[in-house]
């Protein structure tokens, strides 16, 4: 199974968060920009997460461990706090679908258009018959960072940001899969 079909569920579900988290605040191409640019972010960090097609069918077959933690650090979760213990809402089902790691690095992609070049550049040689283009991430225009303010402010991206960087930093460094 070819890995950017493995990861469409997870890369989906990532970059839903991303957008409810970090909207966008204005019309539908507004949003539709800052879709975009969540989606390119989260789509490479995949790429470096899950590099091989047996990583991305493993993250499938044990699933990435859901959005929990990070609904908390962004308060997302007093939404779900009305919810019966043990008992998922099936308009919130695709959040297990979400990976930490995954929103870790994208948000840190996004804050950083160099770093996200970087990314680009390692993802690039690894993933040999693939052409992408992350044109909206690596070189944002103004319509697009006016379209995702939100989504791009280093302040707010923060705290989610902070948890992997050091992991995402390691892999760009080494150039490698990671380990953990």
């Amino acid at each position: 199974m070819p890995t950017d079909l493995s990861l469409s569920p997870l890369i989906a579900a990532t970059t839903h968060w991303l957008t409810r988290a970090y909207p966008s605040g204005g019309g539908a191409f507004q949003r539709g920009l800052a879709e975009a640019q969540a989606r390119q972010a989260v789509t490479l960090a995949a790429w470096l997460r899950y590099p091989t097609d047996l990583d991305a069918q493993l993250v499938v077959l044990s699933g990435p461990g859901g959005s929990d933690r990070i609904d908390w650090i962004t308060g997302a979760d007093a939404a779900h706090a009305f919810a019966s213990p043990g008992e998922e809402e099936p308009e919130n089902a695709w959040r297990t679908w979400v990976d930490e790691v995954v929103v870790s690095w994208a948000a840190c992609l996004l804050g950083a258009p160099a770093l996200a070049a970087a990314a680009h550049a390692l993802t690039s040689t690894e993933r040999t018959g693939t052409v992408a283009t992350f044109r909206r991430l690596t070189e944002p225009g103004e319509n697009d960072r006016h379209a995702a303010a939100l989504l791009r402010h280093p302040d707010l991206l923060a705290p989610i940001a902070e948890l992997h960087r050091a992991a995402l930093m390691d892999r760009l460094a080494a150039g490698t899969a990671p380990t953990a």
